[in-house]
């Protein structure tokens, strides 16, 4: 047994239709036909319409359109196979889920088309995409594929819309663009030199303006560039503010032991010690990065990063507080009086409350009185100071708080150039929250004689659109906004559509 499906036999109403050629009005009637159409379901059934349609004599004298069909623009398109309220149902639902997930949620709503079908009628769509001139324009990057493939995104930040996708990120391709869309006047974008240069080319009399959320990540990138070979000075700092003091242990314990885990951690830390030996061999050597990199079979990112620490990168290490711990003091009490059965102290625990087996004990006992039970005094376990990294040393000197008062102190006290360098990047910090325009000055001279220096000679080639940024209102907020959209609509169309289904999908959204 076949689909149900509910058929509608209907005819036009008017006595009079238009000739499409002269615009001559009709009332000769020469024949009648039937347009079978689709329309939208009924409570899940598929709806089939039988429209009956007339064809009229045209009166015009000088007409060369002898007969023609009626036309029901606000029912159905010339020669369509749907009614208009199916086609745009249809639009919607591929714009939001694409061919494939839009044709599985047009069959649960009784709408039958395949992904395919769907594509097509998108596809149609990129012919009356309407090209607007605006005035104030966002420009960013987006990712085909991240650091290998990107293209440019433009949006109306006036309205808040995507206004165009670009396949690639070129000065070109974005100078183009810009020509053919006269009238803009502000163009907001980040510190990529590529869009400067396609603004100047093409818009020269719009005004330039860098992000500051941009700006801000560029100083906080120059910022933990300088902190980068300093790891030991910070641990140092981090080792003189602990509170805790180091007290000697009142017996030798030896060795202490190590878990299988902790074995594990020490293998692969020997392994990254002989990498890292092999490459900063290389490096005073005299060999390039790349070289180095193609060599021992090391990402340059890791070989530039070692490079740059001075010094062997320690792996943050990672803290967990056992749940034997809340019976520590019961534990101390027993081993004390001689209780030294992991068993029996697990039992004992058991009748206290403790819930775990019988191994997480046995494991903090070797752990805290090592392998031959030698006596480790509560007292002088001290846990190790924090390890700051030099990222999370940056947004304490950008962002201090009270917390860390003391750590940035002595920090300040052992490395002046680092006490310097915090004062200038401070008062860049406030300069662009506060929108601080006549401080701008002033601090371009100060930076030139600090660590900064590269970045503020950085910022001074593009000094016009920094002093835009903290005049007027406008950032690329909007378009970074978009650029998450986009990533959604990217991904949902699972790499089967090309560029153009993608630009037709993030243009026309709403």
């Amino acid at each position: 047994m076949g689909q149900a499906r509910l058929v509608m036999v209907l005819r036009s109403a008017g006595e009079e239709n238009r000739c499409p050629a002269c615009g001559q009005t009709s009332r000769r009637v020469h024949s009648r036909y039937f347009r079978r159409l689709s329309d939208l379901p009924w409570e899940g059934i598929p709806v089939t319409i039988e429209l009956c349609v007339r064809r009229f004599f045209c009166c015009g004298k000088d007409c060369g359109q002898r007969i023609f069909t009626e036309r029901l623009p606000n029912t159905v398109r010339r020669y369509g196979r749907r009614t208009r309220r199916l086609s745009t149902a249809l639009e919607q639902i591929t714009m939001a889920l694409g061919g494939s997930a839009g044709s599985r949620l047009a069959e649960q709503l009784g709408i039958l088309a395949s992904g395919s079908t769907l594509l097509r009628e998108l596809r149609k769509k990129a012919s009356v995409i309407v090209s607007v001139s605006p005035r104030v324009v966002g420009i960013d990057d987006w990712a085909w594929r991240k650091g290998q493939r990107y293209g440019t995104i433009v949006c109306d930040l006036e309205r808040g819309k995507v206004i165009d996708l670009l396949p690639d990120r070129s000065a070109d391709t974005t100078a183009a663009w810009l020509s053919a869309h006269p009238g803009i006047e502000v163009v907001s974008r980040d510190r990529a030199s590529l869009y400067a240069e396609a603004a100047d080319r093409a818009a020269p009399r719009a005004i330039q303006i860098a992000d500051r959320w941009h700006l801000l990540r560029n100083l906080s990138e120059a910022l933990i560039g300088l902190l980068a070979p300093h790891h030991r000075l910070m641990a140092e700092a981090a080792r003189a503010v602990t509170k805790a003091p180091e007290i000697p242990l009142a017996k030798d314990p030896g060795p202490p032991h190590k878990t299988r885990t902790e074995r594990s951690k020490q293998r692969s830390r020997d392994r990254r010690m002989t990498r890292y030996e092999s490459v900063m061999e290389s490096v005073r050597s005299g060999l390039s990065q790349a070289e180095i990199s193609r060599t021992l079979g090391v990402d340059r990112r890791t070989v530039r990063r070692w490079t740059r620490a001075g010094d062997f990168p320690e792996r943050k290490p990672v803290f967990r507080t056992s749940s034997v711990e809340e019976h520590r003091s019961y534990l101390e009490q027993r081993w004390e009086e001689g209780c030294h059965n992991a068993s029996q102290l697990w039992r004992e625990m058991l009748e206290r409350g403790f819930t775990g087996r019988h191994s997480i004990v046995r494991n903090w006992i070797r752990k805290h009185h090592g392998p031959k039970a030698a006596r480790f005094s509560r007292a002088s376990f001290v846990p190790p100071p924090p390890r700051v990294s030099p990222r999370q040393t940056a947004w304490q000197i950008l962002k201090p708080c009270e917390s860390n008062r003391l750590f940035l102190a002595e920090l300040y006290s052992r490395s002046p150039e680092i006490a310097s360098c915090a004062v200038v990047a401070r008062e860049f910090f406030r300069i662009i929250k506060q929108r601080d325009l006549a401080a701008w000055t002033k601090w371009k001279k100060e930076a030139r004689h600090s660590p900064l220096a590269s970045f503020a000679r950085h910022l001074c080639r593009d000094e016009e659109a920094v002093q835009a940024a903290l005049q007027y209102n406008w950032s690329n907020g909007p378009v970074e906004g978009n650029v998450h959209r986009l990533k959604l609509i990217k991904r949902s169309m699972y790499g089967r559509a090309k560029f153009d289904l993608l630009r037709i999908r993030v243009v026309t959204a709403t």
